[in-house]
């Protein structure tokens, strides 16, 4: 897990709706290059994202899953610190229609004063849709099977540039201009009429990486398929797999269930989290997600993962 990475993970809270005195309430935070992007904002997250020593003033984007109280509570308190804090520019709250009516209200009786605009983006929650693209990531939104409207969000790094050989590309007299162009796959054809095949000027890019967030959801192969091959994903283990049919119900999932989605997904590793307050021992979700699935990680508040998982 090298701290050099460009692209983490910060757990901030992975308890579920009831309180407890072990984990805090939904909020993750994705770290990619200088920008931060938070997943679900509940109770307590302005004071979890101090502690994790994260800058707020990097934090533009929060992705609402759904509109649980568990998920959204923290949004007064965390606006009412950025305000606090003079953040400028503006802040992006991606949600369903509803979220944005609930969340303005509260925002013009708590938080009329602040020094940035907040900005919505109205997502639709029955179908997938392209939430946030930057120059170098793309959020994608996958519908889920909750009680509720809810979305998952994938965040993909798109394709890298390819890696200059730069003795290779002083041999045969690339010009400085060209380098680009060189490296995004062109070949280069010499003042000679000669070309020179892209492969022998570039190496491959660095595997571009992939976050799959999958909140509370009862389990689907379906879905799983939707999500597709991602390095992390961090999918709902809120029972196990002897409540499945409670899981059902209330429209979760148990660690047993995690870990067939991270199968046949094509995850290469899987995050636990969204933990009912019913148990006192974290590591049975690891056990149970285990016999299944392997590479499973153990989530908890404080965690960071940094992408490629080492």
């Amino acid at each position: 897990m090298s701290n050099s990475s460009l692209f983490k993970v910060h757990t901030l809270g992975c308890g579920s709706a009831k309180p407890s005195p072990h984990h805090n309430t939904s909020c993750t935070v994705v770290e990619h290059n200088s920008s931060l992007y938070m997943i679900d904002c509940g109770e307590g997250a302005q004071k979890a994202f101090a502690q994790k020593k994260l800058k707020l003033n990097r934090l533009s984007h929060i992705f609402l899953t759904h509109l649980h109280g568990d998920h959204v509570f923290g949004l007064p308190g965390l606006i009412g610190t950025l305000g606090l804090q003079d953040k400028g520019g503006s802040i992006t709250i991606h949600t369903f229609a509803e979220g944005e009516k609930i969340l303005t209200q509260i925002f013009e009786f708590f938080d009329r004063d602040t020094p940035f605009e907040i900005k919505f983006n109205i997502l639709n929650p029955h179908k997938e849709e392209i939430a946030l693209e930057t120059r170098k990531l793309r959020v994608r939104t996958v519908p889920l099977k909750h009680r509720i409207n809810c979305v998952g969000y994938v965040f993909e790094e798109k394709e890298k540039p390819r890696h200059i050989i730069r003795e290779m590309c002083d041999f045969h007299k690339v010009p400085v201009w060209m380098m680009n162009s060189i490296k995004m796959g062109s070949d280069f054809q010499r003042d000679d009429g000669v070309i020179v095949p892209n492969h022998i000027l570039t190496r491959d890019p660095t595997p571009a990486m992939s976050y799959a967030h999958i909140g509370d959801t009862s389990y689907s192969s379906a879905i799983a398929g939707k999500v597709g091959p991602v390095e992390l994903l961090m999918h709902e283990t809120t029972y196990l797999e002897d409540l499945q049919q409670m899981a059902s119900e209330r429209g979760h999932s148990t660690a047993r269930q995690a870990a067939l989605f991270a199968r046949e997904s094509g995850a290469k590793h899987l995050l636990t989290g969204h933990y009912s307050s019913r148990y006192n021992d974290d590591s049975l979700f690891l056990k149970e997600a285990k016999e299944v699935f392997p590479n499973t990680i153990l989530n908890k508040e404080g965690l960071t993962l940094s992408l490629p998982i080492k």
